[in-house]
């Protein structure tokens, strides 16, 4: 597929595009929000000559929490524009950074929304977080001369086949590309096999997020409120595992003289009504974060219901399960929860984070088990032993320490780009 065909074919899906708009409006009222920004359109001029970060949804966003950092230290008197595709990313971006950036969607792909959003905030560098190609954004970038790098990325075998069906349409887009840095050597062969022709492996800026000592606070206030009980955390589950782990967690813990507490934290907040309807069905006595109260003595689950938190219930639980890994989505981040010592437990399905997860399960910061029944076993298992779980934590911590340094690295080429 080329360029111009594949202009056609978006041009063509613009009434599909206003009714996803609205389908997804009608679970998540953000979607409905500053849609002009999809297509370019945007009533704030930019206060200061602008650095502009790409992060497509939530887990983008806080993996740029110490790329803004560093930023921020080094171009004092530059402005930084994050760009997001979802409102969830949106959020993120709210509750980490305030008012310290700016923060829009990014336009869809069509040359004439790109073209007023370059026009409106003429960008010094981009920055895109992870992946994602957008192959007239990527054109209109270079031939304004915008320098635009593919930073802490990372390409899943699963990714790679979706982009070889479009070998024209991605090869143009990767060498038009000013620089690219990928977490892993994986991750470079595969973006090389692909056709990019520089790609440096600058490792996982993730590994360089610190819990930010209000998170910490906040774990403790966590702990006070679910009292002394062992805590298994389910952490940035999906849909369709809540479900299975209820189930087996119901037939055989809550039959315990003292069952630990279990606590669920969906991946996306739209979904926080539905899983606390699966606990409810199940008869477990449910209690939500949001409600700020202490955990009852009688309470089975506890929602977590909130958005950038992750490092507070990271570090108030004993065991946690990464979501996304029970079925086939590929898993969340591994990271934080060793970062902060908590023992992790993860399913097969880890293709988002392979090499991260082989790591850690390598050092014994993690263990992999497969199927919900085995799961809920391993938890309560590790609950009952401190032994284990601490030699899980001090693992977990010394892996999280060794693999820092992918932001220094990145901050590197940023000045070699700009220079």
């Amino acid at each position: 597929m080329s360029r111009l065909l594949y202009t056609l074919v978006l041009w063509l899906l613009l009434p599909w595009v206003f009714m996803h708009l609205l389908w997804r409006g009608r679970r998540q009222p953000e979607y409905l929000r500053h849609w002009r920004e999809r297509f370019g359109i945007y009533r704030t001029q930019p206060p200061a000559p602008i650095i502009w970060l790409h992060a497509v949804s939530v887990g983008e966003t806080r993996a740029a929490q110490p790329l803004v950092s560093a930023i921020k230290q080094a171009y004092p008197g530059h402005r930084i524009l994050l760009t997001h595709m979802t409102p969830t990313g949106r959020e993120t971006s709210q509750t980490l950074f305030g008012d310290d950036v700016e923060r829009i969607y990014l336009p869809y792909d069509y040359p004439s929304a790109v073209a007023r959003f370059l026009d409106h905030f003429q960008p010094r560098i981009g920055l895109i977080i992870e992946t994602e190609l957008w192959p007239n954004l990527i054109a209109a970038c270079k031939a304004r001369g915008v320098p635009l790098a593919l930073v802490n990325a990372r390409m899943s075998e699963k990714s790679a086949r979706r982009y070889a069906r479009f070998p024209q349409l991605t090869l143009g887009a990767l060498r038009s590309l000013t620089a690219i840095a990928a977490q892993s050597d994986a991750d470079a062969t595969r973006l090389r096999k692909l056709g990019a022709p520089h790609v440096d492996v600058f490792g996982n800026i993730k590994f360089d997020i610190t819990p930010p000592p209000e998170q910490l606070d906040l774990a403790r206030i966590f702990r006070q409120r679910l009292g002394d009980r062992p805590v298994f955390l389910t952490a940035s589950t999906r849909e369709g595992e809540e479900a299975l782990l209820l189930e087996v967690w119901k037939k055989v813990v809550t039959k315990e003289a003292a069952p630990p507490l279990l606590v669920i934290v969906p991946r996306h907040p739209q979904r926080f009504d539905a899983v606390a309807q699966l606990v409810e069905a199940q008869g477990l006595c449910l209690q939500r974060r949001s409600d700020n109260a202490v955990v009852a003595a009688g309470t089975q689950v506890w929602l977590g219901d909130s958005m950038g938190e992750m490092f507070g219930y990271y570090a108030a639980a004993d065991v946690a399960f990464i979501g996304g890994s029970l079925l086939d989505n590929g898993s969340q981040n591994p990271i934080e929860p060793c970062a902060v010592g908590t023992p992790v437990l993860i399913g097969t399905s880890t293709y988002n984070f392979a090499l991260v997860s082989k790591d850690a399960l390598a050092c014994g910061a993690a263990r992999q088990v497969v199927g919900a029944a085995a799961i809920v076993a391993a938890a309560t298992s590790l609950l009952a032993s401190p032994l284990e779980r601490q030699q899980m934590r001090e693992a977990g911590m010394a892996f999280a320490a060794r693999q820092r340094g992918a932001t220094a690295r990145t901050m590197e080429l940023l000045t070699r780009v700009t220079s």
